[in-house]
């Protein structure tokens, strides 16, 4: 899931198991273990694309690190409340956390194409975290929270066990139990960014902030965000059983002889569903919203798979074919050979016709005819989604009977 949705479930969770204890830096440590895991990006300054690709949602989103990861960071949480140094590690930490902060605001910001709000939210951020330093530790009124070692590490094992649950959810795919095996847990009947999920369960969270920690009503409403958010997570479990019936259906009147089919919802909502399908032959990649009122219109794709050399054998197409489920086709452009991850759909044009898909790689071959993998960005103003939102919002209202 996105930031956002991962920083609301650490903070809700965190409140949930020592709030009572110490108020709001349980939601503030919790927020910032539900960052934690997603912190693999990190590695694709060091990585190649490939191993970037395969290391996010690895190790650090597994059963495993929400052991390690908690001991660890939990015994260095205590250090560091009993440390003489605490005042500027304290600050130090903060100004990182609303650094984190104004990312996730810039990455909200990206999707509306609203830049003015990141320099609004920055300010804010900022201006905030001036008058929390002087007040709280400038002012000598600080106190040391009365949590153990183990309270500590209770609570950042079920922030960062929920994180990669909550990711389980997804498509992309959740590792979680690295390094022992590289199986991916991807339900996918959610979206990686979901309003519908996030905003409930962030406003009962924020409202929960602002009672004391020994108030009923601030536990009862963070019960309600962890309660609504659950049940939206059941709604959207038995909506893709609905959906995958229909589109099984669906299938079969189209006559596409498909053997397989994966399901997603696409983005900022859980009512247009992308499906792709497999036969022998093709692939076919529909789109399906709850409100239709006609059949699926399935766009038939050539796998192209012949296009490639040794691909039962080369290291880079065999870790491509793991990541995609094998649902990919291959197309030519002038770079080379694109490798397109069929299971998140496609971009669609103005016009509503096929333009590029999400999830493609650049391969290049090399002089042992081995392939070497790239990140491939299509630049939107080429191939006509330049109104992707408002499409989006449009497909979502369904497709009507003439």
């Amino acid at each position: 899931m996105d930031s956002l949705s991962q920083i609301t479930l650490g903070a809700a969770v965190g409140e949930l198991i020592l709030g009572k204890k110490i108020g709001n830096r349980a939601m503030v440590w919790g927020a910032v273990a539900g960052t934690i895991p997603d912190l693999d990006v990190v590695g694709n300054y060091f990585m190649t694309d490939l191993d970037g690709l395969l290391f996010h949602r690895g190790i650090s989103h597994s059963i495993f690190f929400s052991v390690i990861g908690a001991i660890v960071l939990g015994y260095l949480i205590q250090k560091l409340y009993s440390s003489r140094f605490h005042n500027a590690i304290a600050i130090t930490s903060k100004l990182v956390a609303s650094l984190v902060i104004i990312k996730v605001v810039s990455f909200l910001a990206g999707i509306f194409s609203n830049e003015s709000a990141v320099i609004i939210a920055s300010i804010l951020i900022f201006s905030l975290l001036i008058l929390h330093v002087n007040r709280k530790y400038l002012s000598g009124t600080w106190q040391r929270p009365e949590v153990t070692r183990g309270e500590w590490q209770w609570m950042l094992f079920w922030v960062f066990l929920t994180h990669i649950i909550l990711d389980c959810f997804t498509l992309y795919g959740t590792q979680i139990f690295a390094p022992f095996s590289n199986y991916k847990v991807a339900w996918g009947t959610v979206s990686v960014a979901d309003p519908l999920y996030t905003v409930p369960f962030l406003l009962c969270l924020l409202a929960a902030a602002f009672f004391s920690r020994e108030s009923r009503m601030r536990s009862r409403l963070n019960h309600a965000g962890l309660i609504i958010s659950c049940l939206y997570l059941a709604f959207t479990i038995s909506n893709k059983f609905n959906v995958n019936s229909h589109i099984e259906d669906e299938l079969q009147d189209a006559s596409t002889e498909a053997y397989r089919f994966s399901t997603s919802a696409t983005l900022l909502n859980n009512i247009l569903w992308s499906c792709t399908a497999e036969s022998e032959e093709y692939y076919y990649i529909g789109e399906y919203s709850l409100f239709d009122e006609v059949p699926v219109d399935f766009h038939q794709i050539e796998k192209n798979h012949d296009l490639l050399n040794n691909r039962n054998t080369d290291p880079t197409i065999s870790a491509l074919r793991w990541f995609s489920d094998d649902y990919f086709c291959i197309t030519e452009i002038q770079e080379g050979l694109l490798f397109n991850d069929l299971r998140f759909g496609m971009f669609r044009d103005n016009e509503g016709k096929p333009a590029g898909y999400i999830f493609s790689f650049l391969l290049t071959e090399n002089e042992d005819g081995s392939y070497t993998m790239s990140k491939y960005d299509r630049d939107p103003k080429n191939d006509g989604r330049t109104n992707f939102f408002e499409n989006l919002f449009k497909r979502i209202k369904g497709r009507k009977m003439s």
